[in-house]
Parts: C-alpha cells; structure tokens; sequence
C-alpha cells in the first residue's frame, strides 16, 4: 500500500498507519509513504512517523519540502514529480493500492502522475479538500 500526502492530508492517512497491527504480519502489506509540506517545520506527526518507520511494522516514508528543505537533505525544495513518484513508490507493476490526500491542486498532481506512470487508476483513491468558493 501506498500513501501519498500533501500537508495536511497527512491527518487522514495517519489513521490508517495507526490501524495498522503493532508487530509484524506476512499477511499485511508494508506501506510507504510520501509526504510533500513546505519545509521541515510543517512535518505532521514527524516524531511519530519517525518512530514508526523503525519499528518493524515495515512503514517507509519519503518527504518532499517545496519551500525548503532541511540542511543536507537529498532533494532540493520542489513539487512531487515524475522522478520522486518512481524513486519512492512501489512500481506499477506491483499494484499497490495507493491513496492520495491533500489539497486539490496536489491531489490532481499526483494522481496524474501516478496514471502516466502507468498506475492502474482503479486503485488509485483520492482525497482532497480546499476553498468551496462560497462566499463569507
């Protein structure tokens, strides 16, 4: 399985990382993650996550910052891309479920890169949410 978040949209992707079983499992498939935020400041639950990627429940996580990264990190600040989207998500031909959630703009980003990757969209779910353009 594999999620993929922008910002907040981590919030909800983190209920299924906690649903997850404490231990080990053959029968449950490992998850990885990829997280986009701003800088290193607007990681949700980062101490958590940072916990989990070593606890033997096989979560893997990946992070993106658009604005700015952390000193030393591996990727300069920017968009998730095509080459971020095949570096740390399962390949296609594995097909992994994949949920995506974030703000509608990242949503559609990444789903469409997903699908030009050759992702099978039936399993691609998405989330999304931002300004319902009523007025105040």
């Amino acid at each position: 399985m594999q999620l993929i978040a922008g910002g907040s949209g981590l919030v909800p992707l983190m209920a299924m990382i906690r649903a997850r079983p404490a231990g080990p499992d053959p029968g449950i498939a490992p998850f990885r993650l990829l997280y986009s935020v701003r800088e290193p400041g607007a990681l949700l639950y980062a101490g958590e996550l940072g916990e989990r990627a070593t606890d033997g429940t096989g979560l893997e996580s990946a992070y993106a910052c658009t604005r700015r990264a952390p000193e030393g990190h591996e990727r300069p600040p920017g968009q998730v891309d095509a080459a971020l989207v095949r570096a740390v998500t399962w390949p296609p031909e594995s097909m992994p479920l994949t949920f995506v959630c974030g703000p509608t703009g990242f949503v559609e980003s990444a789903a469409g890169l997903l699908v030009a990757a050759c992702y099978d969209p039936a399993l691609i779910r998405t989330e999304r949410f931002g300004p319902t353009g009523g007025s105040q």
